[in-house]
């Protein structure tokens, strides 16, 4: 339901259950008291990773408990998604690689044109209302050919079908706010990379797994990504194995930059620029847009985490060819951190709204559904009351379901 708490007020009252002051808070998490105090107030963003994960480290509990879970209003757009996602836990957690829990299936060639030129091409699009309405069924018929296989070639063909539809599943429960089933997605991608033995498919899946895990702690979460890379490098040459390399390697520089790690966050990004030049330049037809195009909108996530702001952060974005990631989920985070980090600088908040607007125009349902691009223009707002509040900032409050 639509939840009026702010992250802000939560944190609050997180710290007070738990009997802390904000002082040994600070102390706990390595923050400033300055700056919990102004998160508590709505006055400051609590949107870096390494800061969600230090806080919730330090009052123990979730991120989920922190930052709230789905954040469901009145605005179809943002709301709509939400309504496929019961399907959807039921066909992931009935289903099994041996054991389908359903009999009926369309032929396996008809599915794996389904997920290909169906489903993939709506997550790229960020569209979740048209995936939950196909994605459920998909994902019964799958199993039912993993379980009752027409010969070893159709189970091989139904399983790399099954991992591209849970990567569909993942970042659709992932981007919705639902963790738990982006993790359940994950693991069942795992399961049936597991059976092909593959390790292109097998690095896909670790990638989809490193998305899903908690951020706290991060050197732990580091550590897996940096083993997963390193056990795919023997086989790069594989079919689809520089793109899921490329992606856990971008994957270990942003876990680097949470855990202040400087210097790896610069080798796995650099690691990832040496392999996307020997793929083409097509991030709307790479897998998970692996491109070099797209190790640039990984530099700018990684420098927000960072802490980069303002003008800085204009600078890192006018390195990115924006027009080669068309209508895509990519501009669209590519569109939200910049937004975010314009908007930690007063100085370029006007600049900030812009390019959260554009954002939102890229992909509706993905951006209000956005728990850190929300966060953002809470704090936006509370700033602005301190003068006459724009109409445009208030219109967006109120897709975005900030009470304003």
């Amino acid at each position: 339901m639509y939840d009026e708490v702010t992250i802000g007020a939560r944190l609050r009252a997180l710290r007070r259950w738990r009997g802390m002051s904000l002082r040994t808070l600070a102390d706990l998490a390595d923050l400033s008291q300055g700056f919990l105090s102004k998160v508590e107030n709505g006055k400051q963003p609590l949107d870096r990773r390494s800061h969600i994960a230090a806080v919730a480290q330090a009052l123990q509990v979730s991120e989920t408990d922190l930052m709230g879970g789905p954040h469901l209003t009145q605005d179809p757009v943002q709301s709509g998604p939400h309504v496929h996602i019961p399907a959807l836990r039921v066909a992931l957690q009935t289903n099994g690689i041996k054991a389908s829990a359903t009999d009926r299936a369309r032929p396996l060639a008809e599915l794996v044109v389904e997920v290909r030129d169906g489903l993939e091409p709506l997550r790229r699009a960020c569209d979740y209302v048209a995936i939950g309405e196909r994605l459920p069924a998909v994902l019964d018929e799958l199993y039912v050919h993993t379980a009752e296989p027409a010969d070893e070639l159709a189970q091989r063909t139904a399983l790399e079908t099954l991992v591209e539809a849970c990567v569909c599943a993942t970042f659709t429960a992932k981007n919705l706010g639902y963790p738990d089933l982006a993790y359940m997605a994950a693991a069942q991608a795992a399961d049936a990379a597991s059976h092909l033995a593959e390790p292109a498919q097998i690095g896909k899946a670790a990638f989809l797994r490193m998305q899903t895990v908690p951020k706290a702690p991060q050197a732990r979460t580091l550590l897996m990504a940096e083993r997963a890379a390193d056990a795919l490098e023997p086989h790069v040459n594989a079919p689809g194995a520089v793109e899921a390399l490329g992606m856990l390697a971008l994957t270990a520089s942003l876990t680097a930059a949470t855990c202040y790690d400087k210097a790896g966050a610069e080798h796995w990004l650099a690691e990832a620029a040496r392999l996307a030049a020997r793929v083409p330049d097509k991030p709307l037809t790479n897998w998970q847009s692996f491109s070099t195009a797209n190790v640039g909108v990984w530099r700018v996530t990684v420098e927000v985490e960072r802490g980069a702001s303002g003008a800085s952060v204009l600078k890192l974005a006018e390195s990115v060819d924006e027009t080669s990631l068309g209508r895509s989920s990519r501009r669209a985070a590519f569109l939200a951190d910049v937004g975010r980090g314009l908007a930690r600088d007063r100085r370029t908040q006007a600049e900030a709204l812009r390019w959260l607007k554009r954002a939102e125009a890229v992909a509706p349902q993905r951006i209000r559904n956005n728990a850190a691009v929300r966060e953002t223009v809470g704090v936006m707002l509370q700033q602005a009351r301190e003068a006459a509040v724009g109409r445009e900032l208030r219109g967006m409050a109120a897709r975005m379901g900030v009470p304003h």
